[in-house]
């Protein structure tokens, strides 16, 4: 879902970006249709693709996931010393550079 926070995406353009199958993302979305948290509309310029876009409940479901997951993280952190902050800076960066690759 958060793929679909900045624009809509075609089910094929998000399986691409998830590197998973595009009958596994046809899945998936249709799951979170049923749930109402995403919604399909057809392109006007090509009635074979769709794009899928957050529904308001949607994104108040997403940006509730993430406040949770944010004090969740920042719980644990608390408990670190500064050494091991310093470590865990170079590795957000490290895992940022090969996850976009």
């Amino acid at each position: 879902m958060a793929r679909l926070e900045r624009a809509p995406l075609t089910p094929r353009e998000i399986a691409d970006i998830e590197r998973v199958s595009a009958p596994s993302m046809t899945r998936t979305v249709a799951a979170l249709v049923e749930r109402e948290l995403v919604t399909p509309t057809d392109d006007p310029l090509d009635g074979r693709r769709v794009f899928i876009s957050l529904t308001p409940e949607g994104l108040v479901v997403l940006k509730e996931t993430r406040r949770r997951r944010d004090a969740w993280m920042a719980t644990r952190l608390k408990g670190i010393s500064a050494e091991e902050r310093e470590v865990l800076v170079k590795a957000t960066a490290i895992l940022t550079r090969v996850a976009s690759e």
